[in-house]
């Protein structure tokens, strides 16, 4: 679950973490009148999507004045900004963050994200900040430095400060730059983080180190235990369809294809996904309706694709093992009905209750293609596509 980078900043200084003064706002004249509470010479009008690349995009406007503050906010709010992370359709901006200047000295990258490859939280650091570490990792990769973590013992203070000595941290502020990072290490430990990015970190003219911008996501299959993480959810953000499947405990990913995936078991979706790609199909979304799915919990997934306008034909693969074919059957033909199926429809059933299932789907009297194998499915629900 993603959250605004004003949220980020709350949750970070609850740990110590030192962030800029700065207000939401909502409207235009709440943007000017949380200026005018900040008394700063100079606001940063800064618009808040769950995206990066906000700055180059033109999200992120320096005032020097009320008036000022009120012209980005009228050219920001409603605005549909599209950056690298957002694709062209862009992401409308609903809210802003209205924050004091800063006396910029130097700009840093810190991050904090878990090493698949080690099973390990790694702390990263770079002096090229403001800049996308993956820009940093491909240009000039020795300039990223690393502390892997062992949990047995949580990050060390060494460690922190060793960091900080590798990316120039000035030696005066050393200190604070490690206090700044254990701080960090603490709040993404605590809740369930799966990054937590500040992209700079600065050192200011008066000898602070600030956290200027804040990227913090969590895991979702931690939330039941962080209530208070789970009330910045913004729904706005998410895609409707990810919102109706985590209703109904679906895991769902929408993604730009026009076939229709549903599929018990992440890797077999996954598999699936690359074999309607190898047939030179592409798939409309990723669709895990679990090991024991219900007929309702399958009639939601099958209208939750359909209700993808990009969608046009669906392909159904089931391996039965916990979930059984005739179950998926009966929530196919459910769904088919209901919503009045008028696109084209491919189904692989395997393993337990197969002929029952298959049986269902031959006697409903609905238009269904039946498939011997995954490949045969893939080929034939790109042909009728």
């Amino acid at each position: 679950m993603n959250i605004h980078e004003y949220q980020g900043k709350e949750v970070l200084q609850q740990y110590g973490v030192s962030v800029p003064r700065g207000k939401v706002a909502f409207t235009v004249e709440e943007a000017v009148n949380a200026a005018r509470e900040l008394g700063s010479p100079v606001v940063v009008v800064k618009a808040q999507i769950h995206a990066g690349g906000r700055g180059k995009a033109g999200g992120v406007k320096v005032a020097k004045s009320l008036d000022e503050v009120r012209t980005y906010a009228e050219e920001l709010i409603g605005k549909v900004l599209v950056t690298h992370q957002t694709g062209p359709e862009g992401k409308e901006i609903k809210r802003l963050l209205i924050e004091e200047g800063c006396d910029i000295k130097k700009e840093y990258y810190v991050g904090v994200v878990v090493d698949r490859g080690t099973g390990r939280i790694v702390l990263m650091a770079s002096e090229e900040g403001g800049t996308e570490i993956e820009e940093v990792a491909a240009a000039t990769p020795e300039k990223i430095f690393r502390e892997v973590v062992d949990p047995a013992v949580g990050l060390q203070t060494f460690q922190a400060r060793r960091l900080a000595y590798a990316i120039n941290i000035p030696k005066e502020l050393v200190n604070k730059a490690a206090k700044f990072m254990l701080a960090l290490y603490s709040a993404f430990v605590d809740k369930d983080c799966s990054i937590a990015e500040i992209n700079p970190l600065v050192v200011t003219g008066d000898g602070e180190v600030m956290a200027l911008d804040a990227k913090l996501n969590f895991d979702s299959n931690s939330l039941f235990r962080h209530k208070d993480v789970l009330a910045l959810r913004d729904l706005d953000e998410e895609d409707a369809k990810e919102i109706a499947a985590s209703k109904f405990d679906l895991s769902y990913i929408a993604l730009d294809g026009n076939i229709g995936c549903m599929v018990n078991g992440a890797g077999l979706a996954m598999a699936t996904m690359d074999i309607i790609k190898y047939y030179g199909g592409e798939p409309a979304n990723f669709l895990d309706v679990g090991g024991g799915a219900t007929k309702e919990k399958v009639t939601e997934a099958f209208k939750i694709i359909l209700s993808d306008p990009e969608v046009k034909g669906i392909f159904i693969n089931i391996f039965g093992g916990i979930m059984k074919c005739d179950v998926i059957a009966d929530g196919v033909v459910e769904a088919a009905k209901q919503v009045k199926l008028d696109k084209p429809l491919v189904v692989r059933l395997e393993g337990t209750n197969v002929d029952l299932g298959k049986k269902i789907l031959g006697e409903s009297g609905l238009n269904i293609v039946s498939a011997d194998s995954m490949a045969d499915g893939a080929q034939k629900i790109v042909e009728l596509v």
